[in-house]
């Protein structure tokens, strides 16, 4: 099982990003899939989640609801999340995450496997 997060960069304030997560050795659409972050010096911050595809709900952490949009293409086995009018405190490291338990709503009762972050940087 491997999680591969990619799509960070560098953006202006205001600015958008799409992050993906690529995701190998197990079927995605069967898990719930999150998606957090770390800023330096901060604890880790879930910021969204989408479940199964079974069960077809998705969660945003208020501070990027409006902003952000979590998604997945079952075909290309990745969830993507859409960034919009990304702001500084959106500056950090960003992981997905896979759910343990197949069929999982959001949030899963843990998440087992981790990808690597990709580092979002939100400055002018």
């Amino acid at each position: 099982v491997q999680l591969q997060a990619s799509g960070g960069g560098l953006v202006q304030p205001g600015g958008s990003l799409r992050l993906s997560c690529a995701a190998s050795g197990f079927t995605l659409d069967y898990y719930a899939i999150g998606w957090f972050r770390q800023a330096p010096g901060k604890e880790r911050e879930g910021v969204s989640c989408i479940s199964s595809s079974d069960d077809g709900s998705t969660y945003l952490v208020d501070s990027v609801k409006g902003r952000f949009t979590i998604s997945r293409d079952n075909a290309k086995n990745t969830v993507y999340l859409q960034m919009n009018s990304l702001k500084p405190e959106d500056t950090a490291v960003y992981y997905c995450a896979k759910g343990f338990e197949v069929g999982s709503s959001c949030p899963p009762l843990t998440y087992d496997y981790w990808g690597q972050g990709t580092q979002v940087t939100v400055s002018s």
